[in-house]
């Protein structure tokens, strides 16, 4: 199974990325004899020898390859999840975790070696590793993203396959674990460099070094433990959605029979959406709150509403998105990614309701906040359009 492309494509020229992929050709043109001796004679010093490694080896073997295939398999990969990566890092930082890619598998591949005695001696080179770690950093970044393959058995065909899936299950599980029969092949510095790029955007993510979306790794876990949490409210007590009182209730609080009729309809409805959030069926909770408009009493949960509004947006209701995401934004206004939900409100009144004002509005408030060089930029190219 070979991926031939993704369904995403990056909002800036990703440079650094094709430098990267140039200089290791034009390395590879001066340094490549060919035969039995693969490597010129003065280029064997730069490769990792791992019984004694030399500091800059850690980062020159991986600008070394030994054959035609070697380079021309590794480039292609690192064309095919380098780009998005690229534009998600920005190019010094795409650059500095390359490096650092090359240099933590390098380290995960001697430490192996030498716990298990062989290979220690075995000279290394190639820039699989670090683009191990570029591949772990797009399954992180995108992992819902759709791949495009080209499969082989007794017939040939493409198929699209998302990003996760193919990443772990063949990338990682099969061709490195399982199917390590190949000599000469660095299995354990590819695991390194994996386990590099997964851990570091995480935590990358994690600490808001690096801005994430509802499409990522992380949102997707986060979105998992609510999902664990509503099901745990609701087995556990019942009732999702507690009143808690803050004073003690008096006789002239008491509510009148219809009043308590339409709270308890209410709070019917809302442990409905909330299980139905729980199960994951959220094209089902956003419906359900929709034609419940006249029913509900009062805000749904923060998170809740937000994967409300998101799904609506989705699926193409455009107006309903809209109100959903406005009365969002006047119950949780502190909200910690304010700007994103004014981005998707601007992006709907823009080129979907067509409400050039409201959409200039949300529009400008958003990038005033927004930390993303690209949909800063992106942000700002819709309010030229709109206001020109």
């Amino acid at each position: 199974m070979l991926p031939i492309r993704t369904d995403i494509t990056p909002h800036r020229v990703p440079y650094t990325n094709y430098a990267l992929i140039a200089v290791n050709i034009v390395i590879f043109l001066i340094t490549y004899v060919g035969g039995e001796q693969n490597l010129r004679g003065w280029a064997s010093g730069f490769m990792l020898t791992p019984a004694y490694p030399f500091l800059w080896q850690f980062i020159t073997y991986a600008f070394l390859h030994g054959s035609v295939m070697h380079i021309l398999g590794n480039m292609y990969f690192l064309y095919i999840f380098g780009n998005n990566v690229n534009d998600r890092l920005g190019n010094l930082g795409y650059l500095c975790f390359y490096l650092a890619g090359a240099i933590f598998s390098a380290i995960g591949h001697i430490l192996v070696a030498s716990l298990h005695g062989g290979g220690i001696a075995t000279p290394v080179l190639g820039a699989s590793g670090a683009i191990a770690a570029v591949t772990g950093a797009y399954l992180v970044l995108f992992p819902q993203s759709l791949i495009t393959i080209i499969y082989w058995f007794f017939f040939i065909g493409t198929m699209e396959v998302p990003a996760i899936f193919l990443i772990i299950f063949k990338m990682i599980f099969i061709d490195n674990i399982i199917n390590r029969g190949v000599q000469n092949v660095a299995y354990d510095a590819h695991l390194a460099g994996y386990a590099f790029g997964i851990l570091s955007i995480m935590l990358f993510l994690i600490v808001k070094i690096i801005p994430g979306d509802q499409f990522d790794l992380w949102a997707m876990i986060a979105r998992w433990n609510r999902r664990r949490e509503y099901r745990s409210a609701v087995s556990e007590t019942g009732e999702p959605f507690p009143v808690r009182l803050s004073r003690k209730i008096k006789i002239k609080d008491v509510t009148s029979e219809t009043q308590q009729k339409a709270e308890d309809a209410s709070a019917a409805i809302k442990r409905q959406i909330y299980n139905l959030i729980s199960q994951g069926n959220l094209a089902s909770a956003a419906q359900l709150y929709v034609d419940s408009q006249n029913i509900l009493i009062g805000a749904l949960p923060k998170q809740a509403m937000l994967d409300i509004a998101n799904q609506l947006m989705s699926a193409g209701q455009w107006q309903t998105a809209a109100d959903a995401y406005e009365k969002f934004l006047s119950l949780y206004g502190n909200y910690e990614h304010t700007e994103q939900v004014q981005l998707m409100l601007g992006i709907i009144y823009s080129r979907y309701i067509i409400d050039k004002e409201k959409a200039i509005g949300y529009l400008k408030k958003a990038a005033a906040r927004l930390s993303d060089d690209g949909q800063k930029k992106m942000c700002q190219a819709e309010i030229a359009r709109l206001e020109s």
